[in-house]
């Protein structure tokens, strides 16, 4: 079995930034050697997260809503009082969508739904460098 690992570094604009990572993630794949086996992808901080979306702006602005309604900005979070960050909102949100995917790889295809992409979510509410470790392993 082989194990590869690699990064990729990415700048954001802050909160409601959405980054598709789909094509860094392929490339990734290639230079892997990799055929069969699976593709773990791993976005390092407690206020970013993974997911697969249709990578379409109407669906980005619906997701951004749907997490301020989840854990609105304006609420008061317990992080905010112990840190006085102002960023509550966004670990909760991290810790809900999550920091990592597993994508399985057939034949050197990565296998995601034709309208299926791989994306960063900033959470923070300032721009970050961000870094995603993307280990493939299998044959």
């Amino acid at each position: 079995m082989k194990v590869y690992s690699g990064e990729i570094d990415l700048k954001t604009r802050g909160e409601g930034d959405i980054i598709d990572l789909s094509n860094q993630i392929v490339e990734h794949v290639k230079k892997s050697g990799v055929r069969n086996g699976l593709v773990s992808v791993f976005a390092v901080g407690s206020t970013v997260a993974l997911t697969t979306m249709e990578y379409e702006s109407g669906l980005k602005k619906d997701l951004i809503d749907a997490l301020e309604r989840i854990a609105p900005r304006d609420s008061e979070y317990q992080h905010h009082l112990r840190w006085g960050d102002y960023n509550g909102h966004s670990h909760v949100r991290a810790s809900i969508v999550g920091p990592s995917l597993t994508i399985p790889l057939i034949n050197g295809e990565v296998i995601l739904g034709t309208w299926q992409q791989v994306v960063l979510l900033e959470l923070d509410i300032r721009p970050r460098s961000r870094k995603v470790i993307v280990t493939v392993m299998g044959d």
